[in-house]
């Protein structure tokens, strides 16, 4: 099965190679740790990579569709058919995700991984496990099986976007409804309570916060995720198109692929990976802080560091695509920087300890 043999080819970071990136790094005609978070981006990436000398060519944002039958319970303020409705615009270049992937100079996959309407898109990867996630309120989301075959569409389309040459893969999401399963992913993984991660999501009003509590209260309490087995959390409270993300997640760890989380639903999906294989983490980059609450306890238990702080709550993978731009410039330092003695200048550390 796709899946296990993803997760047997999972491994750790590159040891020899980052310390032969931070070496670099640290002699280069600057003080020590003066670009901050770029010098462990790029040294992150060498060691993701296995190279000390790291270089982004070809980059990819893969942007996984899914509808949710918690929608009922009214936690949203967009009706479902949004989401397949957004769909064009993200072919098309013309939604937020398309601008900035284009600026980033990235191609877009776009998958329907479970859009609850039946239609043929031009462009977008037709990849359906079901018509959306059932509501996580009244039960379960899907079966465990359709949990696997779903973070496998993930696998499948991440595996193609590499073989073809990509070298940095974003995550980016499109579904109604889909902080509130992102929600409960987060209090079931974490153990926090539902009040302190619910957050608003897109255009949400007092009345439709306490709805959406509630979903999620009931989901928690219904469903009862086992918080030791990620695929469990999954199948009970999630989404397809976070599964589709987790899987996408899980290959680039396999491949040793640096992987951009985007914002709050991403996020979920690299909890997810996470709580399935641990050794996820070494390969995410945290792009942004998103403007929903609680995606900073996500990256905390991540352990990641967000490279930007702008307020930003789309989604769609924007975060992720604008800080394309900040890995490159990352392992451009690493490359493209001299070192003292490549440029024949003093050590500045050096020359204070000469002269004591």
């Amino acid at each position: 099965m796709l899946y296990h043999e993803t997760l047997k080819q999972i491994g750790g970071l590159n040891e020899e190679a980052m310390l032969s990136a931070r070496d670099r790094m640290d002699n280069l005609i600057k003080p020590p740790g003066s670009l901050g978070l770029l010098e462990e981006i790029a040294v992150k990436v060498a060691g993701i990579i296995g190279n000390p000398r790291p270089q982004i060519g070809k980059r990819s944002v893969i942007v996984m569709a899914g509808d949710h039958g918690v929608i009922n319970e009214g936690v949203s303020a967009a009706p479902q058919d949004v989401t397949w409705q957004m769909l064009p615009a993200f072919i098309n270049g013309v939604a937020g995700i398309g601008v900035l992937a284009r600026h980033a100079g990235a191609s877009i996959a776009v998958v329907d991984v479970g859009v609850a309407t039946d239609v043929e898109i031009p462009g977008v990867m037709k990849c359906r496990v079901k018509s959306g996630a059932d509501n996580i309120a009244q039960g379960p989301a899907m079966t465990r099986e359709e949990a696997v075959a779903a973070v496998e569409v993930g696998i499948r389309v991440a595996l193609r976007e590499i073989e073809q040459g990509a070298t940095l893969l974003a995550l980016g999401d499109m579904g109604i409804g889909n902080t509130t399963p992102s929600t409960a992913i987060l209090a079931a993984l974490g153990g926090y309570s539902v009040a302190e991660v619910t957050g608003r999501g897109t255009m949400v009003n007092d009345e439709v916060l306490g709805k959406k509590r509630q979903a999620v209260t009931s989901a928690l309490t219904i469903n009862n995720p086992d918080s030791a087995d990620g695929l469990d959390v999954l199948a009970k409270v999630g989404g397809l198109e976070i599964a589709g993300l987790a899987g996408v997640v899980l290959a680039c760890a396999s491949k040793r692929v640096p992987v951009l989380v985007d914002g709050f639903i991403t996020g979920a999906a690299a909890l997810i990976a996470a709580a399935i294989e641990p050794k996820t983490k070494y390969f995410m980059l945290a792009s942004h802080l998103s403007g929903e609450p609680g995606h900073k306890l996500m990256l905390e238990m991540l352990g990641l560091k967000p490279m930007l702080n702008m307020g930003m709550r789309l989604g769609e993978g924007t975060g992720a695509a604008l800080a394309m731009h900040i890995v490159e410039a990352a392992c451009r330092v690493l490359n493209e920087m001299v070192t003292f003695a490549e440029a024949g200048v003093v050590d500045m550390e050096e020359d204070k300890l000469l002269k004591g």
